[in-house]
């Protein structure tokens, strides 16, 4: 019989990350659409894919240029998601696809879109797929054909699937379209944006009270901006705040385009390294921070949980709102067991793999996008709690939290808000 492909952090961590196995390298391998990858693996599925993500500018709508099976799975979506007036399809055929004859079918497609709204919308964002990459097709240039003759901003954005191992992967290109449309203005001292994330922080997140502490009047998240006027305030802001890997390249041509410069921090779960992060960020905009009071009271939360329910063993999936390998690193360092991780290694944290190693060589490392999960069996040691749903699905009946809601968690407001539910789904007062 097989079993599912694992390696243990104290053998990865030796190999090192130019000897990763190509077992959990997405690239080399067959991938195995688990129950947890079908949430993420498709741009068009659950939560913020290419498609919902691109309509992220406020007032917008969307222009699917697709064969008819994406455009059906936009459909389904759409109406779940409310964004039912804001997609509008054309679909391709054998032919179009053949001969690129569509191309000239996207302007005069546009068009009719913004003549179709009775209120018009601020841009038409074209999300092409997977067809046009295979065809080369030059969308900036169809995008100001269409800008032409529509009279209405057009941006396109990527659903190509085939890029996912490349430098810019679909969600990190789809971050660069939605802040494309900003034009340079007067930057503003007491300004700034946060980037990173198409839901916005927890309103408790307690970042927002250290900047405003420091002299910034002005917050914005391109997820809370309500119109078009004030997403374009977002290009007065004096630096960019970069809470996800993903949108560096966005900040990266804010700094080209805008002159606005960004700062780069990482959503951590590691108490200490959280109060870093703050202190390195102050001494950057030339502030000072007291996050005392909010050190404290994450770090009493995590006591009063030991205090509760003793060393607990947890299994750690992907699909949540967490980097996987700091999130065991920081659970090891509270003295807590992490039995088996269910991860993509990268070479961003593959220095949370070697601190894992130093801590708990044992723990096993599993890729969900392998196809050797067919023959996935729980073993070894008994484990208490999972962490995201997909560890929740190979360990049915554990005690889960799927720690992936749409607004974001931050700071210690979010390392509380997970041992809070964490000691909740312990006592069975969730699922």
């Amino acid at each position: 019989m097989n079993n599912a492909f694992y390696i243990t952090a104290g053998e990865l961590a030796q190999k090192g990350f130019e000897n990763t196995p190509d077992e959990l390298m997405s690239a080399k391998h067959l991938i195995y659409s688990s129950p947890a990858t079908l949430a993420f693996n498709s741009p068009g599925a659950q939560g913020f894919g290419v498609k919902r993500a691109g309509l992220a500018i406020p007032g917008s709508v969307m222009l699917l240029v697709s064969p008819g099976c994406c455009g059906r799975n936009t459909t389904m979506q759409s109406r779940l998601c409310g964004y039912q007036d804001r997609f509008f399809y054309l679909l391709l055929d054998d032919t179009d696809i053949v001969t690129g004859r569509h191309l000239t079918k996207i302007p005069e497609a546009v068009k009719e879109v913004y003549e179709f709204c009775d209120k018009k919308p601020s841009a038409v964002m074209i999300c092409i797929t997977c067809v046009d990459a295979l065809l080369g097709t030059d969308m900036d240039r169809v995008s100001r054909k269409c800008e032409e003759l529509a009279g209405v901003p057009v941006v396109p954005c990527y659903m190509y699937a085939l890029t996912r191992e490349k430098k810019l992967p679909p969600m990190a290109a789809v971050r660069k379209a939605v802040y494309s449309l900003l034009k340079p203005q007067k930057r503003h001292g007491d300004s700034m944006n946060i980037l990173g994330h198409f839901a916005p922080l927890n309103d408790d997140s307690e970042i927002y009270e250290l900047l405003k502490k420091a002299g910034i009047k002005h917050i914005r998240e391109i997820s809370r901006c309500e119109d078009f006027a004030e997403y374009e305030k977002m290009s007065q802001a004096n630096f960019n705040l970069v809470i996800n890997s993903e949108a560096r390249y966005a900040a990266q041509q804010m700094e080209e385009t805008l002159g606005i410069p960004y700062i780069e921090m990482m959503r951590m779960y590691h108490i200490d390294k959280i109060h870093n992060q703050y202190m390195s960020l102050a001494n950057a905009i030339g502030a000072s921070f007291d996050d005392s009071e909010h050190y404290e009271k994450a770090k009493k939360v995590i006591d009063d949980f030991k205090a509760e329910h003793g060393e607990v063993n947890f299994a750690i999936g992907e699909f949540l709102n967490a980097d996987s390998f700091e999130l065991a690193w920081a659970l090891l360092s509270y003295g807590f067991s992490v039995s088996e991780i269910y991860g993509t290694v990268g070479e961003r944290n593959f220095v949370f793999v070697k601190a894992i190693a130093r801590s708990s060589p044992e723990t096993k490392i599993f890729s969900n996008l392998s196809p050797t999960m067919l023959d996935y069996e729980p073993s070894g040691k008994r484990i208490d709690v999972c962490i995201g749903n997909d560890a929740g699905y190979y360990h049915a009946g554990v005690p889960t939290v799927d720690w992936n809601e749409e607004r974001q968690p931050f700071g210690y407001a979010g390392l509380r808000l997970l041992f809070e539910q964490l000691d909740s789904a312990l006592k069975g007062e969730t699922k």
